[in-house]
């Protein structure tokens, strides 16, 4: 994998997940409570949605980033071990550092 494919498909993924997450948050009972479907607007509290709502957003940003970098690194990594032969020099000597494979 190319580290912009890799790239691409962790921002789609965290795109996904923001998504995801605010629908799964909206489409909840406890908060569908809170933004008023009861009977008159009873139990309407917004400030419950201005309190949850940017933790939702940063979850459903975050976590599956965290996920897909994890996998893409476990992948990457186990893929370059045995294409290197080991010893430092050898990377010196060809004139290509190890962090710009």
């Amino acid at each position: 994998m190319k580290r912009d494919a890799v790239t691409g498909g962790g921002c789609l993924v965290s795109a996904a997940g923001v998504v995801g997450a605010v629908w799964l948050w909206g489409a909840s009972d406890r908060t569908q409570r809170h933004l008023g479907n009861e009977f008159e607007n009873n139990g309407q509290d917004f400030g419950a949605a201005l309190t949850e709502l940017p933790f939702v957003f940063l979850a459903g940003a975050v976590v599956p980033a965290v996920v897909w970098g994890l996998g893409a690194w476990l992948l990457l990594g186990r893929r370059r071990r045995p294409e290197s032969s080991g010893s430092p020099e050898s990377s010196e000597s060809s004139g290509v550092s190890e962090f710009h494979a």
